[in-house]
């Protein structure tokens, strides 16, 4: 199953994503994933991220950023990107939730948190938006 994400703007690494939210003056979006073994991962992806108001929102209002923890093999990241995910989760999920929405000023304070919810796009944007606002 390949994602394709070309249509967002989610960012290869932190480090861009942190530089890119300082510039544009962002809230930053890190998302803890396990895009190959979470069920409530998977549907936050379909419904949420792949959704064009969110797309289309975000692009707009938000720097973002997956920290992707997939278990198969044929799925595995570089060892940069499991080392850069690690110490993400160690800072912003230490208690390894799956999946976890964080969301961060430029200066990566948390402004809040949140994982899976039965809602639609529109709906996730408000929780996300009541962090920032």
């Amino acid at each position: 199953m390949t994602i394709c994400l070309s249509g967002q703007d989610w960012q290869e690494n932190y480090g861009s994503a942190l530089s890119i939210a300082q510039t544009e003056d962002k809230p930053l979006i890190v998302v803890f994933a396990g895009s190959d073994w979470c069920g409530p991962c998977k549907k936050l992806e379909k419904k949420i991220w792949q959704s064009d108001v969110f797309k289309t929102y975000a692009s707009e209002n938000y720097v973002l950023y997956k920290a992707d923890f997939p278990r198969k093999k044929a799925n595995q990241l570089s060892k940069e990107k499991v080392a850069e995910n690690g110490k993400l989760a160690a800072l912003y999920n230490p208690k390894g939730h799956f999946p976890l929405v964080v969301v961060l000023n430029k200066r990566e304070d948390v402004l809040g948190k949140v994982g899976y919810e039965k809602v639609d796009a529109t709906g996730y944007l408000s929780l996300l938006n009541a962090f920032v606002n």
